[in-house]
């Protein structure tokens, strides 16, 4: 299949106060980006990014000049952290001579790193006070009364998914299994762990090594919609995403953050991103 390209800039001014990353940045940047454009998707990729000082934060928008306004809260957001570790198991992982042993534990470091950002400023506490050999001292734990609901898309997603419960003091994992026809290139559900319903409030990350065309996230995520899960208590987390994938998530599920250790502007007419890796 011929697939076009489009080619056009973004240049953005990244605002200092954008919600709802409290940001300090004192200069503005600037980013020039080209997207691939298959006969595959009916829309024009348009993703505007913004920098904070511990991750870099995108916004899957409809304009493609941000002005400086807050981020809407409707807004899908998409989070590159800029940590170095991130930079080098993503390498890790996109290096064709990387031994499969090397490999899985890249996937699993990349998604214990990515998985820490991603419950930042996210997860329930409670306070109390303990007795510490000083004497009594106020302290505040995670919340194990709600764990968070992790979601493995299988068979990728467990190796990304590995580390959660070593970071994450309470959690519950759900299995999901999802495949994608080679040819039209839709998903097929052949794992259903998924409870019949969430109890409210429930905050879940959905693992996904790839998102390329987005046709298995859309999947996953709808089913957690149709479970009573908002679009504000689902994060996903993604060792590649590629346009495509994430502008079909902002147009249907507003609200939505996805964490990802890199974005690749192209998706080839096999529906994978142009610098693959080995899933």
């Amino acid at each position: 299949m011929a697939c076009s390209r489009i080619h056009f800039n973004l240049n953005l001014r990244f605002p200092s106060d954008a919600a709802p990353i409290a940001s300090t940045c004192h200069s503005p940047s600037r980013l020039s980006l080209s997207l691939s454009h298959s006969p595959l998707f009916t829309t024009t990729p348009k993703i505007a990014y913004s920098s904070a000082p511990r991750r870099t934060c995108g916004a899957v928008c409809s304009q493609m000049t941000m002005e400086e306004k807050p981020l809407s809260e409707n807004r899908m957001l998409v989070y590159v952290p800029p940590h170095p570790l991130i930079k080098h198991w993503v390498s890790v992982l996109r290096n064709e001579q990387t031994p499969c042993p090397i490999f899985r534990n890249a996937m699993a470091e990349l998604g214990r790193l990515l998985m820490y950002e991603a419950s930042r400023d996210w997860l329930p506490t409670v306070s109390g006070e303990i007795q510490s050999p000083m004497g009594v001292a106020s302290v505040e734990f995670i919340d194990p009364r709600e764990p968070v609901a992790v979601i493995p898309i299988l068979r990728a997603g467990l190796a990304l998914a590995e580390h959660a419960s070593s970071i994450l003091p309470a959690t519950k994992t759900y299995h999901l299994g999802i495949s994608r026809d080679g040819e039209t290139l839709q998903p097929t559900i052949y794992l259903n762990k998924l409870p019949g319903k969430f109890p409210e409030g429930s905050k879940v990350f959905v693992v996904d090594p790839m998102l390329a065309t987005g046709g298995t996230i859309v999947a996953a995520v709808s089913l957690l919609k149709e479970r009573g899960v908002g679009n504000k208590q689902i994060k996903v987390i993604s060792a590649v995403s590629a346009p495509p994938a994430l502008q079909k998530l902002s147009e249907q599920f507003p609200g939505l953050h996805v964490y990802t250790g890199i974005i690749d502007p192209e998706v080839n007419e096999k529906g994978l991103v142009s610098h693959d890796i080995k899933i």
